[in-house]
């Protein structure tokens, strides 16, 4: 039997409807399954007769594997979802606790850099995606699921369906992205790639869209091209589309919200990278009364 045939245990269908009836997304599913079954491996029998030791004994065994950080607490949740959802026994998890991720800075493109890289993108479609991550903000995840049908020409606005926390919001179209955005379009249209009501970047397959990996090749590939050494992915410029509002004056609430942030304080994090803001600032040094200088 192969595994595609194989039967799915009563155990993982009730987890797997466990999380359909709270919505979460296939990715989300897909890694909380993931996780469970590496910990079932770990623990040689069914999850489900674990103890509290056990779940301890787990946790240690990824930190001491060198485990990331961020692994570790994906690792975590996936299991406090089975433990207390699925199973009802919550009071398992009682030993297990997420640690501390640090935040770390983003690397931020100037804007030189950002023209260099768009330039250096390999075709017109990956070019209108990049500049779409640049010109408004937006992830990967929000770029390749466009479609021509979220580009509002009238009022200037990209809607963003079921963004990251299924949440919908506009964002705004430049004119500049917007003629690049057609230039794109007839480009497509031509080839017979553009279907009607489509995707805005499709893939090989135009009934599918562009993946966030292939975009992540076109980024990287356009990096290097284009002499940049810094680490670049497209949220690289999603980085820098924050970056260069602040750096213009732009008020840090509305940034927020055409980030699609819940929380100021993430937005915030970027006024620690907004290098010519940050430059503006006058030293208390130099308000002092001025003092001659120190003879030699």
């Amino acid at each position: 039997m192969t595994p595609q045939n194989r039967p799915i245990s009563p155990l993982r269908q009730r987890m797997i409807e466990d999380m359909r009836l709270r919505k979460l997304s296939e990715k989300t599913q897909s890694g909380y399954l993931r996780w469970v079954k590496h910990f079932s491996r770990f623990l040689g029998r069914s999850p489900d007769t674990a103890t509290a030791e056990d779940l301890r004994r787990y946790q240690l065994h990824l930190s001491e594997g060198g485990v990331s950080r961020i692994s570790l607490n994906a690792a975590i949740t996936a299991l406090r979802f089975f433990f207390e959802v699925t199973l009802g026994r919550g009071e398992l998890m009682a030993k297990m606790s997420h640690v501390h991720v640090p935040r770390k800075l983003p690397v931020v493109l100037s804007p030189e850099e950002v023209e260099r890289l768009l330039d250096a993108a390999p075709g017109l479609k990956y070019k209108a995606a990049l500049s779409v991550a640049y010109g408004a903000g937006l992830r990967v995840s929000e770029v390749v699921a466009l479609k021509v049908e979220d580009i509002d020409s009238q009022r200037m606005l990209i809607r963003v369906d079921q963004g990251k926390g299924r949440k919908d919001r506009y964002v705004m179209l430049s004119a500049t992205l917007l003629a690049l955005l057609r230039a794109w379009w007839r480009e497509a249209k031509a080839q017979g790639k553009m279907l009607p009501h489509g995707w805005l970047f499709p893939g090989q397959d135009p009934v599918n869209p562009l993946s966030a990996r292939q975009l992540n090749r076109a980024c990287h590939a356009a990096a290097e091209a284009a002499g940049i050494t810094k680490r670049v992915t497209p949220h690289s410029l999603r980085h820098a589309f924050a970056t260069h509002l602040l750096e213009h004056k732009e008020d840090i609430r509305v940034i927020q919200v055409l980030l699609g942030h819940k929380k100021l304080e993430t937005t915030a994090l970027y006024a620690q990278v907004a290098t010519r803001t940050l430059s503006a600032v006058t030293s208390p040094l130099d308000r002092l009364t001025p003092q001659d200088p120190p003879r030699a």
